[in-house]
């Protein structure tokens, strides 16, 4: 709610439409009489459509209401994210190689969570062959279709032609899972355990002298 909300006393007007608290219309009362009726129940008067005529006003509990709608208002912001729209040029006669070093970049912005404005820029005569741009679109549009949508589909723009791909909701979340998943070591078998090691210990070796007879 807005700080100039006015509620209870502050609410200084002849009469007001009162809605009770449960929604129900009550219909236009004096205002002294709406406030005793919030007084009763021990909620507050509270001023939701000051512009109307006469004001519409709601008995509620305006310190709940506050809070849920500063929660509400919190949860909007996080949710909300600040679109980011990243740029990839291509030109119309564009190699195997070259294209897939741009496709690269096209599925790295769109994983991060941002929009793509994709150009292809002619030159000289070819601009006098748009189908090779519009193609050239198309085919990118498709090889990561599993990642982003067209959400702008190709058009002349002067010398240029331009598309933009936009994410899939959850595109950047899939992203990270997969990232996490490959960084994750493998588990690993548990060994085996060591079988006991032969006995090195030896029989005593064998006299290889004759006793030496006495004398």
């Amino acid at each position: 709610m807005s700080a100039e909300t006015r509620i209870n006393e502050r609410i200084r007007v002849p009469e007001v439409r009162l809605v009770g608290p449960g929604g129900e219309q009550v219909g236009i009362v004096r205002v002294e009489d709406a406030l005793r009726l919030a007084i009763e129940a021990d909620l507050d008067l509270v001023e939701v459509a000051p512009d109307a005529r006469p004001p519409v006003c709601k008995i509620m509990d305006y310190g709940k209401f506050k809070y849920e709608a500063a929660q509400k208002a919190r949860e909007s912001r996080k949710n909300q994210q600040q679109t980011v729209i990243k740029e990839q040029k291509l030109r119309p006669k564009i190699d195997d190689h070259d294209y897939e070093t741009k496709k690269r970049n096209v599925v790295r912005f769109l994983e991060a969570g941002s929009k793509v404005k994709v150009t292809i820029m002619f030159r000289g005569r070819e601009q006098s062959r748009p189908e090779l741009g519009f193609r050239l679109l198309q085919r990118l549009g498709a090889d990561v279709a599993e990642l982003g949508f067209i959400e702008t589909s190709p058009k002349q723009d002067g010398r240029n032609m331009t598309m933009v791909l936009a994410p899939h909701k959850g595109a950047k979340t899939r992203a990270k899972a997969q990232e996490a998943a490959q960084a994750a070591p493998a588990k690993s078998a548990p060994r085996p355990a060591a079988s006991a090691a032969p006995s090195t210990e030896s029989a005593p070796a064998p006299e290889t002298g004759d006793a030496q007879s006495s004398n």
